[in-house]
Parts: C-alpha cells; structure tokens; sequence
C-alpha cells in the first residue's frame, strides 16, 4: 500500500493575500452623488447618465459632463419651443 503524502516543493510559497494596489489618484472611483428623480424621464435619463463617470478615469468625466449639460439644454430648449396655450389679447381701456 502506498499513502499519498505531499511534499512541499523547494522554492514554491503559499498563496497569500494579493498586494493592495498602488494608490491612483486619476483611477476610477464612484462619486456617490445622490441622483433624486425628477419625474420627466428624459431628465431622469440624464442624470443616470452622471453615474458613467463612476467608471472613468478623471480625465474622461469632461466627456460625460458636457454631454449631459448638451442633453439637459436642448430638453430646456423644448420646453420654450412647445406650444402653450393662447395668450389672451391685451386690454384695451378706453378713457374718455
């Protein structure tokens, strides 16, 4: 009969904990803003859009940041362009 021992190989160490990485201040890293839905869904989709920059790396939020402000514009553009109801014709008062 044969026992199977294991034998340690010379050299060879145990895994142990991976080293921390090295601190990046430009690595990627959530800002945690709190986004409060607005309840107009294009709004709202917006401002979801903010949480891609949790992914990139500082130098990449410029992109997100102007493209959300371009969206948010042209949705407050809209809103001037959309007609409202008629304006009631101004009064006239007569002196005599």
């Amino acid at each position: 009969m044969s026992e199977s021992v294991s034998e340690a190989v010379p050299g060879a160490t145990e895994p142990g904990p991976e080293p921390e990485p090295e601190y990046d201040p430009a690595a990627p890293a959530p800002l945690d803003v709190p986004r409060t839905p607005t309840g107009d869904a294009e709004v709202d989709a917006q401002l979801a859009r903010l949480a891609d920059a949790d992914h990139l790396a500082t130098d990449g939020h410029v992109e997100v940041y102007e493209d959300v402000h371009r969206a948010l514009r042209d949705a407050l553009t809209a809103l001037d362009a959309r007609p409202g109801p008629p304006v009631p014709p101004p009064s006239y008062q007569h002196r005599s």
